[in-house]
């Protein structure tokens, strides 16, 4: 019997450390993962603050009255949605700022990433005509990032901790320290392992994407390609072994938790190397970047070990970089909850809770994932009618064959015309660059949301703000909003079609 029962021990302890391995995460990769988001945020910020009034006000393209029409309920969640104003917008995105900025450096870290996710979907749920994936992914990010120890290394709050446990507090193992294992990790691995899994069973539906000619079509979309994209097009047999190896990786995503240690690390540098290119090559704002970032807590420890100290940075051999850090440290509070029998109590409570419910979360993620490729079933009760549409579809089954580009005639009081959303004159031919047509890649996802958009306000949200947008003694009369389409495949690659999205008269009240 004791024979048997140290038998069983030993599987568990195998069982145990094998899960450990691959749904573990180190905590320096938290680390790196915690600034990752927040310096996401804070570039999200940057790139969306250009457009604040156009897409975040009531002057802009969809105001409060449109946006309660058209997404109900759930958009009077977004604190964004409280006031039309500019000068509140900007004081949302600055307190945004600053959140990520306590995120970035460690501060009050589980304080700083709820307060960075919660302004993140309230600005989401102000416009989601703006949204793309890398968005979606983002949010699940946050979500999962709550729940995780995300400052228990290289930040302010381990500075903190380190100094109470020098002054008398019990120390921790360093290697037990930088080892993370819960639901959460098992949760922000397994999400982007989903993401993944999910395209590939969208691509595998596609013809495109089995011959090996997805990618070469996807830069034919002049209204993606920029930069390297441009040369690579030039390139077909490339293109052709690209979409057999980046298929294969997706179809063998799972890869990146079943396997470990430098092989996972390469596998998982794979991933995030196609995404650097896909950033040099198409227009996709900060999606790839994101990718990068969820791809962070797959590297284990042993690529932290070989990373090398700040000693070893030429730049910052000689400065006193410890006393900074120190002074850093020093100049903010550790405020923390005074400890009483209850808050150890409700300490006590969240343990015994967090872990089931977290569990519930994750099999409802997969669960959903799944019924949106029509693995699962969705249950009569469930709150939609039918499967859900898939959140990853990044140009699956099969590449869009239409470019399109947007021409919007408006008439001025004098009679002269103008285009309303690209200025100068009026022309219809296709645009030398037309990714650069778009004033940013959140700009052409917006116009590809009002091509698909069943009510008609939606695009009048757009030409009523065309019509204040434009300033001079000379105003605007009337616009009207076109969007040009091209095929970029078959024989007729050379013709146009104009579609009228809008029109309005600006002089109507």
């Amino acid at each position: 019997m004791t024979a048997r029962h140290s038998r069983d021990s030993d599987v568990v302890r195998r069982v145990r450390t094998a899960v450990s391995r691959r749904l573990g995460v180190d905590a320096r990769a938290l680390a790196a993962f915690r600034a990752a988001l927040a310096a996401l945020v804070l570039a999200d910020i940057f790139l969306r603050a250009r457009f604040l009034t156009a897409f975040y006000t009531d002057a802009g393209v969809l105001p409060r009255s449109l946006l309660y029409e058209q997404y109900g309920a759930l958009s009077r969640l977004s604190l964004h949605a409280l006031s039309g104003a500019a000068w509140v917008q900007g004081l949302l995105f600055g307190l945004a700022v600053v959140t990520a900025l306590s995120m970035l450096v460690g501060y009050r870290t589980t304080l700083a990433t709820l307060l960075s996710g919660v302004l993140l979907t309230s600005l989401h749920y102000r416009n989601p005509l703006v949204l793309n994936s890398g968005d979606t992914l983002l949010r699940m990010l946050f979500l999962w990032g709550v729940f995780l120890p995300l400052g228990r290394r290289w930040s302010v709050d381990a500075l903190h901790a380190s100094t109470t446990e020098a002054s008398g507090g019990s120390g921790v193992d360093r290697t037990a320290r930088n080892r993370v294992v819960s639901v959460a990790t098992a949760g922000v691995l397994l999400q982007v392992v989903v993401v993944y899994a999910t395209n590939a069973v969208l691509k595998l539906r596609g013809d495109r994407w089995l011959s090996g000619d997805a990618t070469r079509h996807v830069l034919e979309l002049d209204m993606f390609t920029v930069r390297l994209g441009d040369v690579l097009a030039q390139y077909p047999t490339l293109l052709t072994a690209f979409d057999r190896l980046w298929l294969g990786m997706l179809v063998g995503s799972v890869l990146l938790v079943a396997l470990t240690g430098w092989v996972r690390a390469a596998f998982a540098g794979l991933f995030a190397a196609v995404h650097l290119g896909m950033l040099a090559s198409m227009q996709l704002g900060l999606f790839p970047l994101v990718s990068v970032a969820a791809l962070v807590p797959f590297l284990p420890a042993a690529v932290w070990d070989e990373l090398p100290g700040w000693r070893a940075i030429p730049g910052l051999r000689d400065r006193p970089v410890s006393r900074s850090v120190s002074a850093l440290a020093s100049g903010l509070p550790d405020v923390g909850l005074p400890d009483s029998a209850t808050i150890r109590a409700a300490a006590r409570w969240k343990r015994r809770v967090l872990p089931p419910l977290l569990a519930v979360l994750l099999v409802g993620v997969l669960a959903w994932n799944a019924a949106t490729v029509g693995i699962v079933a969705v249950p009569d009760a469930a709150p939609v009618d039918d499967s859900p549409d898939p959140r990853w579809g990044m140009f699956a089954p099969t590449p869009a064959a239409t470019d399109y580009w947007v021409v919007a005639p408006g008439t001025l009081d004098s009679g002269d015309s103008v285009d309303a959303f690209r200025g100068g004159e009026v022309t219809w031919t296709e645009p030398p660059d037309v990714a650069r047509s778009y004033p940013s890649a959140r700009w052409r996802k917006y116009v590809s949301n009002l091509r698909s958009a069943q009510d008609d306000s939606v695009a009048g949200g757009f030409a009523d703000y065309l019509c204040t947008r434009h300033e001079s003694e000379d105003p605007m009369v009337s616009v009207s909003v076109f969007v040009v389409e091209q095929p970029v495949r078959g024989e007729n690659t050379a013709s146009t079609e104009r579609v009228e999205l809008a029109a309005t008269n600006c002089s109507s009240p």
